[in-house]
């Protein structure tokens, strides 16, 4: 990722000094820990975007089940899928995505239509619906995105024991240089 987000600061350069503006680059994805902050900030991102890990977290609004998805997910159960929209993504791997590559198909009825480039008649399944079953619970009506880091996961924790680790790997990082 390091490398992605210099080129990325390299162009966004060339931005600022054309329009006179600083612009802000937040760095995401594989950003684990304080350590992955602290070299991201070091290499000029303004900020990191962290999902995955505040999943497993007791304030997460998802279901238990979805939250030990991530817990007992080895680095084998993480792919890339593409969704029905054809877009990928990183998910853990469990029936009802095991179902879906054997070519078992699900109801293509869509409640939502929530965007136009979906053609619910050639989907094997509503990515809305899927995500909103796992959300509930339901792992077996649908799957969880997850970042690359997922399998790092071992516990759920308190949103404030998260940031508390954060911190101290961030400092602890920053007694090397």
């Amino acid at each position: 990722m390091e490398f992605l987000v210099q080129d990325v600061l390299q162009v966004v350069r060339e931005y600022e000094k054309r329009y006179g503006r600083l612009l802000p680059v937040i760095a995401a994805g594989g950003v684990y820990d304080g350590r992955d902050i602290r070299k991201m900030l070091a290499l000029g991102a303004s900020g990191v975007q962290m999902a995955t890990r505040f999943v497993a977290t007791e304030e997460c609004d998802a279901a238990p089940e979805f939250k030990h998805a991530f817990v007992e997910c080895s680095d084998s159960d993480l792919t890339i899928i593409d969704s029905p929209l054809g877009l990928p993504g990183r998910a853990i791997i469990n029936p009802f995505l095991r179902s879906v590559a054997d070519g078992e198909r699900r109801p293509t009825h869509c409640p939502w239509h929530c965007l136009r480039t979906c053609k619910p008649a050639e989907s094997p399944y509503c990515i809305a619906h899927a995500l909103m079953s796992a959300k509930r619970g339901d792992l077996g009506s649908g799957f969880a995105f997850a970042g690359a880091n997922a399998h790092r996961i071992d516990r759920i924790v308190s949103v404030r024991e998260l940031v508390e680790e954060l911190v101290v790997d961030f400092s602890a990082a920053g007694q090397g240089e």
